[in-house]
């Protein structure tokens, strides 16, 4: 075992005790730029450019020779530089991923060379340091892009039905428009001709005229017309029958006028019924299909 002189001990614990001081400084300032950065995200949540812009600033001075330390960050063409930028060839970086792919770079550089270490100049717990902040940073951006696309398309789809409302109210000015102008042809032109042929035809052909009269008087907004559900599931027979129900018309009368027995309308008025989900129910037939037509109307208003 090789002898020392008390001083040369002394020496060697000085020398032991003063790199592990600075070890420990080295530390600390990698956990205070840490934490900063931890604070800059939380304090810019909506700005990735401005943590770049904070980035620039916070981590020179926790690598190990701070007055030699420049920075430059690279993000989807933009770059942010510390003021002291310059490229040398002592170089430390980390990749910035978003969403699996690399939109870009965080540079360490020192302006001077120095003594060798863990990677080139630079320790094994500035590249630790460096991971670690560009992983929080490449969540961060992930965070923030995902937010501002949502805004985007909360926006779009705003947009989108600002215009469709538009659209559906000129279609409506334009729909009662229409039906007012078809109206107005009924009044004018078919109806003298209904009403003329009234004085000379027979009781049945009456009805079937006061029928179409009505059917006529309704042509914006009739019923079979506008609830295209109904002229699906009911036959050409059941639409005729739920018109004279609609009239007023008996059974009796119905059964008259189309020349049927009472058994086959009330037929006709069950499966009506059924294909209106409506047996079982205590809802009178005719005020069900005349509320519809008002209902029809009224949208049309």
């Amino acid at each position: 075992m090789d002898d020392f002189t008390t001083g040369q001990i002394f020496d060697r614990i000085k020398a032991g005790k003063e790199s592990l001081d600075k070890a420990l400084r080295e530390r600390v300032k990698e956990l205070d730029c840490l934490y900063r950065v931890s604070k800059s995200i939380q304090r810019n949540d909506k700005s990735i450019a401005a943590v770049f812009a904070d980035l620039t600033v916070i981590l020179p001075g926790a690598w190990q020779y701070p007055e030699m330390t420049c920075i430059r960050i690279v993000f989807n063409g933009d770059v942010y530089t510390s003021a002291n930028f310059q490229v040398s060839e002592w170089k430390q970086s980390a990749s910035i991923d978003v969403f699996g792919e690399k939109s870009g770079d965080i540079e360490i550089y020192y302006l001077e060379e120095r003594p060798k270490a863990f990677e080139g100049p630079f320790l094994k717990e500035e590249r630790f340091m460096l991971n670690t902040i560009a992983e929080q940073i490449s969540n961060v951006a992930e965070k923030i892009l995902s937010q501002q696309e949502l805004l985007i398309e909360r926006k779009s789809l705003q947009d989108t039905n600002e215009s469709l409302h538009d659209f559906l109210r000129q279609s409506q000015r334009e729909k009662r428009i229409f039906g007012g102008m078809i109206q107005a042809k009924i009044d004018k032109i078919l109806m003298p001709i209904i009403n003329e042929l009234e004085v000379d035809v027979d009781k049945k052909q009456k009805i079937y005229l006061s029928i179409l009269k009505k059917n006529l008087r309704n042509i914006v907004a009739p019923f079979v017309e506008e609830d295209k559900a109904i002229i699906f599931k009911l036959t050409h027979t059941e639409l005729l029958i739920c018109n004279m129900i609609r009239s007023g018309m008996t059974t009796k009368e119905i059964a008259h006028v189309r020349g049927i027995s009472l058994a086959t309308v009330n037929r006709h008025r069950e499966s009506i019924r059924k294909k209106l989900k409506l047996t079982n129910r205590k809802i009178n037939l005719r005020n069900y299909l005349n509320l519809a037509l008002e209902d029809q109307v009224r949208k049309l208003r």
